[in-house]
């Protein structure tokens, strides 16, 4: 049973959630955990003048995909950072190359699950996610999200990302604000969820 866990990062922020998404994933038994990321359509110079070069070289390792291999996975896990509550152009250029998996069904019935990343709590946290859910939903994919039995979605401790449609995280307005362990441990707890779900399906 494979699981992808696609990301696009540009801060590293959903990097870090990736990571954890793909550990909990990987806590399952017989689960084969593969992360990669989507391709930049930013230029290094620009990049540099947001102050983003450096950051992506902490995952310039991680193998790019190709939308082709999508339909070689089981499950697939989706992280992306919000851009004006919607998913980032990044992923959403990726994702419009998948026509050819749609108009073959290549698709239909795998688990598709999302996380994302605001810069603020009111940011589009939620709206991000269910826009995307749309796109799973038109390929036939069965949504996962992140159910209330991961508690830490409910404290009242800290400011605090985390969702029943998935995994979130907040950058703050600077970006210097990294994934806190509530968190990371939502996005742990969001990989394991689906892995156990798609152990029972299989």
């Amino acid at each position: 049973m494979k699981i992808l866990v696609l990301f696009y990062s540009t801060y590293g922020h959903i990097y870090q959630m990736a990571k954890a998404v793909a550990d909990g994933a990987k806590s399952i038994k017989d689960i084969d955990v593969t992360i990669k990321r989507v391709p930049e359509t930013l230029s290094d110079d620009l990049l540099a003048k947001i102050g983003a070069l450096d950051a992506q070289k902490a995952f310039a390792d991680i193998p790019v995909a190709n939308p082709e291999e999508l339909q070689d996975y089981d499950a697939i896990i989706f992280g992306t950072p919000t851009r004006f509550g919607m998913m980032a152009a990044q992923m959403k250029s990726f994702l419009d190359a998948t026509g050819g998996l749609w108009a073959k069904g290549a698709l239909v019935g795998k688990i598709g699950s999302v996380f994302t990343s605001t810069s603020t709590q009111h940011g589009g946290q939620e709206s991000t996610i269910l826009s995307f859910h749309t796109l799973l939903l038109h390929h036939g994919m069965m949504v996962v999200g992140l159910p209330y039995s991961f508690t830490g979605q409910s404290t009242l401790d800290e400011i605090t990302g985390g969702s029943p449609y998935g995994a979130t995280t907040l950058s703050g307005a600077d970006g210097s604000r990294m994934p806190t362990k509530n968190e990371l441990d939502g996005a742990y707890f969001q990989g394991q969820h689906v892995a156990k779900l798609l152990a029972r399906m299989k």
